[in-house]
């Protein structure tokens, strides 16, 4: 193979890295090299790739170690059998890349994934290689997120855990058959354990009230995981249990959801054409439902057509709409937990609601306050000066509050 340039390289392995969703910067120490000590930080502002949950925008370096890969998945554009280009990294130069960025101002942590290369030690003794001078080489305080090789040593995993802050294995899709069947290489069984793993070695990580001696850090930000969304044809119901059950299994921290997209050369047994875009956000939406505003995936799914999310509401006003029997509530009795299931209302609004209505009792116009979306609470809630009247029941309520989709403007 001809010998690449670093910048040539960068360009494959960078593009190569953008299918793997689950890049998020979120949930770990706050850790700067304030006084003189270390390089880096885990804060700060930068090139937009990655959000965290309370809205920084966070750089980060994002690029496969390689794509030359042994395994043949049908749906990954790196598979072995891929007419693509391939480069490879090695671990200096993945290293010097993240510094030189990081003195550029152009990132503040590390996303670092790989296909498989002689075998699953050898990969993820490199990753863990580069995290590793990172950190102790180069003192490196910034963030590090690595993907795991799952059928690696368990040895490989604990040491990867003590350098990154967050660690992902990707499920890849949402039926086990389907995995087994397009990437026969693959064992489910094999990345739930790596998954477990990862799961005893944060809880280990927990000092304890009594605990003199604190154990070392291991993955403070936790793991994740990503599910490719129409590939095996399975339902948006069974992608949230499925979701829901690793959640509960595994403590993850966010599972991410990539909507299929057609590779080159695909295989038969692959969607010619990819999902709609709105699907992927409706997971998204619906996920959130189930992080943070209490419900199951049980209640996300009832009513829905086939198993699919509605793409014209987002889940909780479809859920809404399907439990009209529930609504009106009243802003200044209704219990938090049912706060949170009007259509409109955030985690955020819901605790102003509840913080301010102990001293007086809530008008319309005071919710209106508290939220962006006034419009859209108004059929679900009673206030002091508001009851919707039939308008919760109205026949034609899904199309006056559902969203209109954006329509690109006219210069003539």
């Amino acid at each position: 193979m001809a010998r690449l340039d670093l910048r040539k390289k960068l360009s494959i392995l960078a593009d190569a890295a953008k299918y793997d969703a689950s890049c998020s910067s979120s949930g770990t120490l706050k850790r700067d090299s304030v006084g003189g000590r270390g390089i880096g930080s885990t804060e700060g502002m930068g090139i937009c790739h990655a959000y965290t949950p309370d809205g920084r925008c966070v750089s980060l370096l994002k690029i496969l170690l390689t794509n030359f890969c042994i395994y043949d998945c049908a749906y990954c554009i790196n598979r072995a059998s891929s007419n693509v280009e391939r480069a490879r990294f090695s671990v200096d130069e993945v290293v010097d890349l993240t510094l030189n960025f990081y003195r550029r101002n152009y990132i503040e942590g590390l996303f670092l994934s790989s296909g498989v290369i002689r075998n699953s030690d050898y990969t993820m003794e490199q990753l863990v290689l580069a995290a590793k001078t990172l950190r102790e080489v180069h003192d490196f305080r910034g963030y590090i997120h690595l993907k795991l090789i799952p059928e690696a040593d368990p040895k490989l995993v604990e040491m990867a855990g003590l350098y990154a802050d967050r660690l992902s294995a990707n499920i890849e899709l949402p039926r086990d058959e389907a995995l087994a069947r397009l990437a026969p290489q693959k064992d489910v069984a094999v990345i739930k354990k790596a998954m477990g793993q990862v799961r005893l070695g944060v809880e280990a990580a927990k000092p304890g009230k009594r605990d003199k001696i604190k154990p070392p850090k291991f993955a403070p930000g936790g793991q994740s995981t990503q599910l490719i969304v129409g590939a095996d044809g399975a339902p948006d119901t069974e992608i949230l249990d499925r979701s829901a059950s690793l959640y509960g299994g595994y403590g993850l921290r966010r599972v991410y959801y990539s909507a299929f997209s057609p590779i080159p050369d695909a295989s038969s047994v692959l969607p010619l054409s990819k999902p709609p875009l709105m699907r992927e956000h409706r997971l998204y939406q619906a996920d959130w439902l189930m992080r943070f505003y209490g419900f199951s995936a049980p209640e996300i799914g009832e009513g829905t057509a086939g198993g699919m999310l509605d793409l014209a509401v987002d889940p909780k006003l479809a859920w809404a709409l399907n439990r009209r029997e529930q609504f009106p509530v009243d802003v200044n009795r209704a219990p938090r937990e049912m706060l949170l299931r009007v259509p409109g209302l955030g985690v955020k609004a819901v605790d102003r609601i509840v913080s301010v209505r102990r001293y007086r009792t809530l008008r319309l116009e005071d919710v209106g306050r508290l939220t962006l979306s006034v419009g859209k609470v108004r059929p679900w809630i009673t206030a002091l000066d508001w009851t919707p009247g039939g308008l919760t029941d109205a026949a034609d309520l899904k199309a006056r509050v559902a969203t209109r989709a954006p329509q690109q403007l006219s210069l003539f």
